[in-house]
């Protein structure tokens, strides 16, 4: 996806206030200085993700390390695998399970700190209380399951951490639905904010139920200049692929492959192009955008 105008206003007021009140002042300066470097000298190809990951180079040469989430990852993996059941028991309630696992994961999206400093927890049990009642648009699912139906192979991209519970379950369902199915599940191959990777498959049990690995880089979503060889031959051999989130939304929009992105619009700039309110969900697939 392009890099537009907002996306890089907010890349730096994002960056400015992530170093308020760290080092020096003289720090700081340096600091946005190279944040405007990397912004004026991307090319037209490169997405808000990919700049981050250049960004945190600078940061940890001025600064040091990076933000560690994994006591983090850890605490919503557990938070999600405990209302688990009461997920599950709303798929068992409903008419299409597979549906009601589809907006629980979408409403997950929600757990999200590259986005914001924290993860309002009272906001994020409001959005599992009325997912049950949330829809996908019924156009587009009907023509992912169509396609689901008729293809051979498919990777799910997850996005966050806790989001990846509700992950299981869809992709549960979906080997339920389409037993013939090659499903591959995508994490990212190394850490970042708090995204999904191994340690967070093995902790919710995805390893138990589907394949999963890597992608083979640390930017926050799947962009295909930079995952690995394994991971680049997966997408490009597949017949669907589902990615979750806004960051691979970014990273992969207009890539050409027969991707299905949900996520909820959790900044302005996702808002205006759907036109939707803040944290409302979004199911679209890449060939009709």
């Amino acid at each position: 996806m392009k890099l537009c105008a907002s996306c890089m206003r907010c890349l730096v007021d994002r960056q400015e206030e992530r170093v308020r009140g760290m080092g020096t002042e003289e720090d700081r300066d340096a600091f946005i200085k190279q944040v405007a470097r990397i912004i004026g000298e991307s090319s037209p190809q490169d997405s808000a993700p990919v700049l981050v990951e250049r960004i945190n180079e600078v940061y940890r040469g001025i600064f040091g390390p990076v933000t560690d989430y994994d006591k983090i990852k850890k605490e919503f993996n557990e938070l999600m695998l405990s209302v688990e059941p009461d997920i599950r028991a709303a798929m068992a309630a409903g008419e299409d399970p597979l549906h009601t696992a589809f907006v629980y994961a979408r409403v997950a999206n929600y757990i999200d700190f590259g986005m914001a400093s924290s993860v309002d927890k009272e906001t994020l049990f409001q959005l599992l209380n009325e997912a049950a009642q949330d829809r996908m648009d019924e156009q587009v699912y009907a023509r992912l399951l169509d396609d689901l139906g008729k293809a051979d192979k498919m990777v799910y991209i997850t996005d966050n951490c806790g989001e990846i519970v509700c992950d299981k379950l869809v992709v549960e369902e979906m080997q339920k639905r389409f037993p013939g199915l090659d499903l591959t599940v995508l994490v990212r191959g190394e850490n970042t904010l708090n995204d999904a990777t191994m340690e967070d498959a093995v902790q919710v049990g995805l390893c138990e139920v589907a394949k999963v690995t890597g992608n083979g880089c640390g930017v926050a979503g799947t962009p295909l200049a930079y995952v690995d060889e394994q991971t680049r031959r997966l997408l490009d051999e597949a017949d669907v692929i589902l990615a979750k989130g806004q960051g691979n939304f970014e990273t992969m929009h207009g890539c050409g492959l027969n991707v299905y992105y949900s996520f909820l619009c959790k900044c302005d700039w996702f808002q205006q192009r759907f036109g939707m309110e803040k944290n409302k969900g979004m199911f679209v697939r890449e060939r009709s955008q």
